[in-house]
Parts: C-alpha cells; sequence; structure tokens
C-alpha cells in the first residue's frame, strides 16, 4: 500500500521530520454530537475499492478484529458484531412458531445468515444484496461471517432489494433488512412503498425486522418510518441494541408482524437450544423494546 493511497482515504498519521508513517488510524466518517467522532488504531488495510455503488474498505485493527467499513461509516468489527447480528435476527425467528422461509435484504456481510442458520426448522435463505463486491470482499477477508453463504440453504440474488420483494408475494416467514444508513441505494429501503411490499411478500404469520437507525442520532428517520409502518402492520415495535463501535453506541429496529407479539410469543425453549450466542437471552430481549423517554415519544402519531 502505498503512502498516496493511504493519504486517500484519510488512515494514515505522518512524522514530518521523518516523513515516515508513525500511527494508522481510521476514524468514522459520522460525527456523533459536537465534534465527537470514533477513531480505531489499525495494522494495516486488506481491502479497499469502489464498487459499481459504495466505497469498500475492510481493515485489520489494534484490537477489535477486522473492521467493515463502507463510504466510511463502520459497518461492523468482529469484536462486538454478535450485539447486532444476534439481535436483528433471533429476535424476530424466536418469535415467529415455525420460521422456515427467510428473505435477508442486504447482508453482505454474513453475519445475519450465521445467526439465522442456528435455528434447525429454517429451511431456505434468500440473500438480496445489491452490491456484489460486498460479498466478495467479505467472503475473502471476513470469513467469521461470511463463510456462512456456504451453507447450503442459502441462495444469492445480486439484485435491489425493494424490486426483489415485488416479485414473491407471500414467500417468506421471516424478512430481515440488513441494510446500510438511508442514504444512496439504501434510502429506498426507509420509504412506505418498501414498506408496503414487504407486507405482502410475508406469509400469514409473518414478520418483518429492518434496521432503523439511532435514536440518538436519526429521529426524523424513526418517526418517519413508525408513521407509516403503524398504518400497515398489526404489531409493530422499536427495540435496540449496544454495539460500541456505532458512533452513539446503539442502533435500533423496527419490529413489523402481522399476528405475533414481540414480547409474549417469545420461544424460550427454543432460545435455550441454540448454541454459540455471545449477546442475545429472552430477558434481553423483552428489555430491548424498553425505550428513553425521549425515543419512546417518537412512536406516537
Amino acid at each position: 500500500m502505498t503512502d498516496v493511497k493511504e493519504k486517500e482515504i484519510g488512515l494514515v498519521d505522518f512524522d514530518p521530520k521523518k516523513d515516515q508513517v508513525i500511527d494508522l488510524w481510521y476514524q468514522d466518517a459520522i460525527e456523533f454530537a459536537h465534534g465527537i467522532s470514533l477513531r480505531i488504531k489499525i495494522k494495516n488495510v486488506l481491502y479497499n475499492t469502489r464498487s459499481a455503488y459504495q466505497e469498500i474498505t475492510i481493515m485489520e485493527t489494534e484490537k477489535l478484529g477486522r473492521i467493515l467499513v463502507i463510504d466510511g461509516i463502520t459497518m461492523l468489527t468482529e469484536w462486538d458484531e454478535h450485539a447486532y447480528h444476534e439481535m436483528i435476527s433471533h429476535v424476530p425467528l424466536l418469535v415467529h412458531p415455525n420460521p422456515s422461509r427467510i428473505l435477508i435484504i442486504g447482508g453482505g456481510d454474513g453475519g445475519t445468515v450465521r445467526e439465522v442458520i442456528k435455528h434447525p426448522s429454517v429451511e431456505l435463505i434468500h440473500v438480496c444484496e445489491l452490491d456484489e463486491e460486498v460479498i466478495h470482499a467479505c467472503r475473502k477477508h471476513l470469513p467469521s461471517l461470511a463463510s456462512s453463504f456456504e451453507d447450503p440453504k442459502v441462495k444469492i440474488f445480486y439484485e435491489d432489494g425493494a424490486k426483489f420483494v415485488t416479485k414473491h408475494r407471500k414467500s417468506y416467514d421471516i424478512i430481515i433488512v440488513d441494510s446500510t444508513d438511508p442514504l444512496g441505494p439504501g434510502q429506498i429501503l426507509f420509504q412506505e412503498p418498501f414498506y408496503e411490499s414487504m407486507k405482502q411478500a410475508l406469509t400469514e404469520e409473518g414478520i418483518a425486522v429492518t434496521q432503523c437507525e439511532s435514536f440518538f442520532l436519526h429521529q426524523h428517520v424513526i418517526h418517519g418510518v413508525f408513521s407509516f409502518a403503524q398504518n400497515l402492520f398489526p404489531k409493530l415495535g422499536y427495540y435496540n441494541t449496544l454495539v460500541p463501535t456505532y458512533p452513539s453506541g446503539v442502533i435500533g429496529f423496527f419490529f413489523c408482524s402481522l399476528k405475533r407479539d414481540p414480547i409474549e410469543d417469545i420461544d424460550e425453549e427454543r432460545a435455550k437450544a441454540l448454541q454459540g450466542l455471545k449477546y442475545y437471552t429472552p430477558q434481553l430481549h423483552r428489555a430491548s423494546f424498553a425505550l428513553p423517554r425521549f425515543a419512546a415519544e417518537l412512536l406516537k402519531p
């Protein structure tokens, strides 16, 4: 990796006297508030390319394992990704009585697939990822997550997720939208027509869970989604998980259900049988729907 490339992606500090690299740091493009942002010390850049849609970077950090960055924004670190992937996956799957057919929109790192295949009732997992380069990069450099794509239950479609759901009416028990932020190609996944299409793609007792930002940083996004989703889904909730390497340390999800209640209908016996979990518990599942007062205010008409 040349000094020119390092300067372009803003990762390197130089000693002006020695004209050499003294430290290698990554700084997240998102500021939390009042000039606060995340900086992570890294060993080296493993992968950096610009696809047709976005810039994709994978780095080896000093303390947090490998990190996936898209357009300068932290997607995950190996150190704390389980807090995100376990909660986006097991909350809906342990509420549905028999989750068999699963659609994951986005999720090109493979972490959500890794969690979904832990459920023996699952027979089919469709992954609809717009950017083929994300999966290629993660297969090569993040096998702790992306090796899950090799499971025979998994079929990958490199398509626009918003268009994909319109072609699969009443096809999925669970839809998980593991998306990037509402910028660029991901923006459509936070809009009413997409939620209407998801509803039509669900089976009778279907559940959709969508990544929906931080209640510290994106209050307008959360309230905006709630304003239309409340009219589409009989059971609607918003829950959160703690991910230290995200700018505010918190990320949230909308739980959109046609029949099942996200708190009352947890299958605790199935939860006990799951292996290899680091974060999820039924107790935490319930508690994750309890919101701070200011966040709960966002879920009012």
